[in-house]
């Protein structure tokens, strides 16, 4: 047998990393243990808890993701600790006894910060909905039983929603560290629970979603389509690791004008209405060949 590599993966939130296996470890269950009684289904888990900084472990199909305590940065340790998880899954050790474990719906979120000091990114380990959906006020999200159950916690001031996270706008009366718990544990069990997210299928949504989009596109000129394509090839994949996404309004070949949509993260940001639409602008100047263009960055 190969012997199983692993991956180390930053992630957006600085206590967590990720620790990618080239194969899976888990029969596509995912686990959460917050300290080493829990672990008791996990070898593994438990091992890793021996490490004095280890705060909490999540352990999914592909990956094992560790939150650490603020007595060391990554950077100084976790070399060892991907060789630490090599070791242990090349001598097949049991990684997590699933026979005796089956939690309810195998549900984890962990929270990512964002460029964003207002907004938070809750990423979950199973998929949401079909298509983004952003909500701005309780009245918004009549169609959407979550985000108007996450409207209830009077902190919240908006919802941003995008296959596997969801992102959350707070008013500035309130603090992440007195906020993010109750967050992530309500997120945590209403999906847990299998309560309804949208109002409408996901498949249906994204059926409808993909159909107005196509609709749409086809109507632009060329390069308006061009511009869109750059927008999903290049810009959007990065906006989205961050919590937010942008949308194409508009392009005016008499002034060069292209009007774009900042929806999240991207919202209300007081760098990323800056960075993106300089960001933007070269990339299409170059990539267009035109140096007279410019971008319009509007707040969703």
């Amino acid at each position: 047998m190969t012997p199983t590599t692993i991956k180390i993966q930053p992630t957006s939130n600085d206590t967590i990393v990720k620790f990618e296996a080239d194969r899976f470890l888990t029969q596509h269950n995912s686990y959460e243990f917050n300290n080493i009684d829990e672990a008791s289904n996990s070898p593994l888990a438990q091992q890793l808890f021996y490490l004095p900084f280890v705060k909490k472990v999540y352990i999914a199909s592909n990956f094992v993701a560790i939150e650490r305590y603020n007595i060391v940065e990554w950077a100084d340790v976790q070399d060892e600790v991907a060789e630490q998880i090599k070791n242990y899954l090349n001598s097949d050790a049991p990684i997590v006894k699933e026979e005796t474990s089956k939690p309810k719906n195998a549900v984890t979120v962990y929270a990512e910060s964002t460029p964003n000091p207002s907004v938070l990114k809750f990423v979950c380990n199973k998929a949401l909905v079909g298509q983004i959906c952003e909500f701005s006020s309780i009245d918004e999200a009549k169609d959407a039983p979550m985000a108007t159950a996450l409207f209830q916690f009077p902190f919240v001031k908006s919802v941003f929603m995008d296959k596997n996270y969801i992102s959350i706008t707070k008013y500035d009366v309130a603090e992440w560290e007195e906020i993010t718990t109750p967050l992530r544990e309500f997120i945590k069990s209403y999906v847990e629970d299998g309560k309804s997210i949208l109002a409408k299928p996901i498949s249906q949504q994204k059926e409808v979603q993909e159909e107005k989009t196509e609709s749409t596109f086809e109507k632009l000129d060329d390069t308006s389509k061009n511009i869109v394509n750059i927008l999903e090839e290049y810009v959007k994949p990065a906006v989205a690791s961050d919590g937010g996404n942008i949308e194409f309004i508009s392009y005016d070949d008499t002034s060069k004008k292209v009007e774009v949509l900042l929806q999240g993260a991207c919202s209300g940001c007081p760098s990323s209405t800056f960075t993106l639409k300089n960001g933007i602008e070269n990339m299409l100047k170059e990539m267009l060949n035109d140096q007279n263009i410019t971008v319009n960055a509007v707040n969703g």
